[in-house]
């Protein structure tokens, strides 16, 4: 049995911004179901702080790190057997609002160095063993640029456990300026371009890369993309450098939490054998969101109204397909420049566009569920839940092939009747996005065609099973080289 502590931002149901939050939940537990003790450690936000005194949480260690007082509380996770680590810091982790990143404007947190120094800092005592706990992990998973820190500090120990560090997004790197290098007291000697400086930032995303025993990404083709220029965001010469040490592993989905025959947030049931629940889902849903009932096509889409999501190609195609008389049901926020324009079509179009700012998880099960379509124009996606999501539900996608998109759906166009499961376009921009749409949306005149899409998806197995043993023939092979 290996010891794994799983080093992360976010963890679903307590803070979640992304796919991380779902991952974080999800990959654990299906390690410990292998037979494994993986035990997550977390920031101490109020929800989850206010979560784990309802369970009785109890206090292991209290501790300064320098300016801080620091109590690192024992729970579990929400609704599973994991063991969850909290590091309660009010002074950092006691922020409101809904992101653990940013305050209620937006705007990051001044002080985000400092609180994730702290984060990686007691993450790297856990696992060497200074806190006098009954408990030391043999591998250390870390995930993102919050937790880059983490296999900087446990190298300072001549024998630290196995280090993996999994990038989510690459876009996201934590950088900062020097002076940030300097308040954080951080060594000299890390102020070298092969090590934390970056371009006269501080980069928290190079210490996993660079300490790291193993760099993991979220899909075989973002693995790729990521060496190149266009997606490597100028770290793509460090990570050919370490290609040897780079590995695609694709995310999977709770499919205990994500199946359309026992959703608890589904007001029917169905299944890839028996379909005629999902009409009624749809109808549902169109009652719901006060869309017009009837027969039109029903397009969902889930996500964050950012640049990458492709929002700009989406807002330049939608009045083009609501003038032909498609619905949409959308869900999600971010920036201005896209929430604003979707307001207005939601406005000018009522009872075929419908839109919720937020973010609402029963919500989106019943979008993934109720819709035919399920957009996803990212302009790039390093793995993608959603996609998977919509497949399992039978609700076909329509996905551009960058990502761990590219290596989920595939189009009846460039793969066989029993392989294809949705509809890709490669050339990026709003004609590409619009063709395909058309051309998923006269497909679905084909019912039999349509059908089999549909099954060829729900069919396939989305899960950890296969993908956690993918991490732990890693993590083995790891402790072998110790």
């Amino acid at each position: 049995m290996m010891r794994i502590l799983f080093a992360t931002s976010e963890v679903f149901p307590l803070v979640k911004t992304g796919g991380l939050a779902d991952v974080s939940a999800s990959l654990p537990e299906a390690l410990c179901r292998a037979g494994h003790d993986c035990q997550i450690i977390l920031p101490g936000y109020p929800r989850a702080m206010a979560v784990a005194r309802e369970n009785n949480a109890t206090a292991l260690a209290c501790f300064r790190q320098g300016q801080y007082d620091v109590t690192l509380w024992k729970t579990t996770l929400p609704g599973t057997p994991v063991t969850l680590w909290l590091v309660d810091c009010p002074v950092l982790f006691d922020r409101h609002g809904d992101s653990p990143y940013q305050d209620e404007h937006g705007q990051d947190w001044w002080d985000n160095a400092h609180r994730f120094q702290l984060f990686a800092r007691t993450c790297a005592m856990l696992a060497l063993g200074q806190l006098n706990l009954s408990w030391q992990p043999d591998v250390v998973h870390c995930n993102d640029w919050q937790t880059g820190l983490v296999p900087v500090f446990l190298r300072e120990n001549p024998d630290p456990p196995a280090t993996v560090f999994t990038i989510h997004n690459l876009a996201y790197q934590g950088l900062f300026p020097h002076e940030t290098f300097r308040a954080l007291a951080l060594p000299d000697s890390l102020w070298h371009f092969e090590r934390l400086e970056f371009h006269g930032r501080l980069s928290f995303i190079k210490g996993g890369l660079v300490y790291a025993d193993a760099v993991t990404t979220v899909s075989p083709t973002y693995a790729r993309e990521i060496q190149t220029p266009v997606l490597g965001y100028g770290l793509d010469g460090l990570l050919r450098h370490r290609s040897d040490r780079l590995t695609g592993i694709l995310n999977g989905i709770d499919a205990r939490v994500w199946d359309p025959n026992q959703d608890t947030c589904l007001p029917h049931h169905y299944s890839a054998g028996e379909l005629d629940g999902k009409a009624r889902c749809r109808s549902a849903l169109q009652a719901e969101l006060g869309l017009n009932t009837g027969s039109a096509p029903l397009l969902g889409f889930v996500g964050r109204l950012v640049e990458q999501k492709g929002l700009d190609w989406l807002l330049e195609i939608l009045p083009h397909l609501l003038k032909r008389g498609c619905q949409f049901a959308l869900l999600g926020s971010g920036e201005a420049r896209y929430q604003q324009p979707l307001q207005a079509l939601a406005r000018d179009w009522p009872g075929q566009l419908s839109l919720t700012l937020g973010y609402d998880e029963a919500l989106a099960h019943r979008i993934t569920a109720g819709a035919d379509l399920f957009l996803m124009p990212s302009k790039f996606e390093p793995c993608g839940l959603n996609q998977m999501y919509s497949l399992r539900y039978g609700t076909l996608p329509v996905v551009h092939g960058v990502g761990g998109l590219n290596d989920t759906v595939f189009d009846p166009t460039e793969a066989p009747p029993g392989k294809a499961n949705g509809f890709v376009f490669r050339k990026p921009g709003p004609a590409a996005l619009l063709a395909v749409t058309e051309r998923a949306l006269a497909t679905r005149q084909h019912p039999d065609s349509w059908r089999q899409l549909q099954k060829t998806g729900m069919q396939a197995d989305y899960s950890w099973n296969g993908r956690a043993g993918d991490y732990l023939a890693l993590y083995r092979t790891l402790m072998s080289d110790q």
